[in-house]
């Protein structure tokens, strides 16, 4: 008898081909999980400023200082995240972000002085830390092995469309203007962080029905003993060790260079535009939307493009991009007038199409690099180039703009051309390993809900 051929692909699976979306049968719970901490994250950003401000007797400048420190008490966190990662897996991880969060939110309800503000901003800010270092591991357990560069691009669309989404739905709490209505917003807020913590915690037993070594699940638990290297055979030492892989610490140091480009929106373009190049704000504006519409668009296009690719080579280009996007925004200082806004959509393309081949590979080497017994431990380094990237990018690029317009992009630019060095060979496999499989391609012997498969 001849064999029977496979049933021929569904019209919504070929779309999702198509489109370099991953296959989403059984992971709703995921997705509706990163859609609503997006949708949150586009509430608060948007709206917590004018949220204290409306709510307390305090100034504006107190409120912005308040905010400032809470959040830059979080800045140590992510070693002490990275601990409980390995300890208690990536799914109990994002499931207490979701909530830790939901008690800032609550706590934000009744803040009325400065010290009050400080503390729920560092809870709220510990949340979504705990949130986004468990999140790439869980996005390397739903992929099970298969797509998982269209998971990562995926994720990314999902948080620009979120993100988008809440800003104008906060645009349109803040036109009401009653206090009620803004205490509304909030309260949705909790009630929605709530429920997305559940989904995640709930996240049991997906792809149940296929085999253990269809790809990763849910890393392993580690015992302390273990979390040492002391029965495993891997160097012992926790965080000695991940400072010891010149590997890991030089994507860390190229992930810099991405952080301080990926502020290039919220801190520089504005006043660059309207201050330097005399560009009326609301063009900043209109390239701003150009910038959220093409991520949420093809983003998983390019995700698809980069899955056949070698992650290092993706790498490079989204380096090159920015270098080149950087040059062309400090080069409109000496065109004139008629040619800034051409030059301007040319370099927001630039920098936009390396920002969706940069997020990709750096989110799935950053969890597959590290080996798995300590990758809570190594996704805590990694934080902190985000951590304190973002938290010195600002000071750093203003002061720049101030000594002269040219000068943070000359700044940018050089950063980006000198981590093309450091990203070469990250995807080769040490020689002490070469026998094994890399770190993240090993099928665990744990599904996703934790029960042993055997």
């Amino acid at each position: 008898m001849m064999p029977q051929p496979p049933p021929a692909p569904s019209a919504w699976r070929r779309i999702q081909t198509a489109w370099g979306l991953p296959d989403l049968a059984g992971k709703g719970r995921f997705v509706t999980a990163n859609l609503i901490d997006s949708l949150g994250n586009g509430l608060v950003v948007a709206f917590t400023v004018v949220f204290f401000v409306k709510t307390t007797s305090l100034s504006l400048v107190a409120v912005g200082a308040a905010l400032t420190v809470g959040q830059l008490l979080v800045l140590p966190f992510p070693l002490f995240i990275g601990r409980l990662l390995d300890k208690y897996g990536p799914r109990t991880v994002v499931a207490a972000g979701n909530w830790i969060s939901v008690a800032g939110f609550i706590g934000f309800l009744f803040s009325h002085a400065a010290w009050q503000i400080v503390l729920w901003q560092f809870v709220v800010q510990l949340g979504s830390t705990a949130f986004w270092m468990g999140n790439s591991p869980l996005t390397v357990l739903v992929a099970r092995g298969v797509e998982r560069a269209r998971w990562f691009g995926f994720v990314r669309a999902l948080r620009n469309v979120g993100v988008g989404f809440g800003g104008a739905a906060s645009a349109v709490a803040l036109s009401i203007g009653t206090v009620a209505g803004l205490r509304a917003v909030m309260v949705i807020n909790v009630v929605t962080f709530a429920v997305a913590g559940w989904l995640v915690f709930t996240l049991r037993g997906a792809d149940t029905s296929e085999a253990a070594g269809a790809g990763p699940a849910e890393p392993k638990p580690a015992d302390p003993e273990q979390a040492a290297g002391e029965t495993t055979g891997q160097p012992s030492g926790g965080y000695r060790t991940v400072l010891k892989d010149t590997r890991y610490l030089r994507l860390v140091a190229t992930n810099i260079s991405f952080v301080f480009s990926s502020t290039v929106i919220t801190v520089l373009l504005a006043v660059y535009a309207v201050d330097d190049l005399d560009v009326g704000a609301w063009i900043v504006g209109v390239f701003v939307v150009l910038n959220a519409a093409m991520v949420a668009l093809l983003q998983t296009l390019a995700s698809r493009w980069i899955e056949a690719r070698r992650p290092v080579t993706v790498l490079v280009l989204a380096l090159l991009f920015n270098a080149a996007a950087f040059v062309v925004f400090g080069t409109l200082l000496v065109l004139p007038g008629w040619a800034v806004i051409a030059g301007l959509l040319i370099a927001m393309v630039l920098y936009t199409v390396a920002e969706m081949l940069g997020s990709p590979p750096t989110s799935e080497l950053s969890v597959v690099m590290a080996p798995e017994h300590l990758r809570g431990r190594y996704l805590g380094v990694y934080q902190l180039s985000w951590s304190v990237g973002g938290a010195v990018a600002p000071a750093l690029l203003t002061a720049l703009l101030e000594g002269g317009a040219a000068l943070p992009w000359v700044f940018l630019t050089a950063i980006s051309v000198l981590a093309v060095p450091l990203v070469l060979g990250l995807d080769r496999r040490p020689a002490a390993t070469s026998e094994a499989a890399p770190a993240g391609d090993v099928a665990p012997k744990e599904q996703l809900d934790g029960d042993p498969v055997g």
